[in-house]
């Protein structure tokens, strides 16, 4: 198993988190991005810069995951997608999408989008809570456990 990391939202608390279990479990960690990231020099965390445009990362990580691959993302299609694929997709805020609750979030997901594109303004997510991050450690561990 690899652990994917739609990067560039990802915040720096859960990408921290990431580095210390991919480390302490010898977990290949790929951080995929569309601009240079710091991380710490180790043989289980590499980076790969993709070219900036719609869904490059996303695209990216699509293609190169294998079924059993853990994904760490915010993004609804994406989690879709990587679902479909035979992967498990975590967001930063500590909820595993699965095919139960996938299709919920991406019909919220699109009908939010619709409301953006009609000019309502949705707001963004909340700022990452301390309960959120713990959620997130918590659900990783059990997943690094799993495997």
């Amino acid at each position: 198993m690899q652990i994917w990391v739609d990067a560039d939202a990802c915040p720096k608390v859960i990408k921290e988190i990431l580095f210390r279990a991919a480390i302490r479990t010898q977990t290949m960690l790929v951080l995929v991005s569309n601009q240079p990231l710091q991380s710490p020099t180790s043989p289980f965390i590499t980076k790969q810069i993709v070219k900036s445009g719609f869904d490059v990362a996303d695209n990216q990580i699509v293609e190169k995951l294998e079924a059993g691959d853990l994904v760490i993302t915010a993004d609804i299609p994406l989690a879709d997608a990587v679902i479909h694929k035979g992967g498990k997709a975590l967001n930063p805020r500590g909820e595993l999408y699965s095919e139960s609750n996938i299709k919920q979030r991406l019909s919220i997901r699109n009908f939010s989008q619709e409301l953006r594109n009609s000019g309502i303004n949705t707001g963004g997510p909340p700022k990452i809570s301390k309960k959120e991050i713990q959620n997130f450690a918590n659900a990783l561990d059990r997943l690094l456990l799993s495997f």
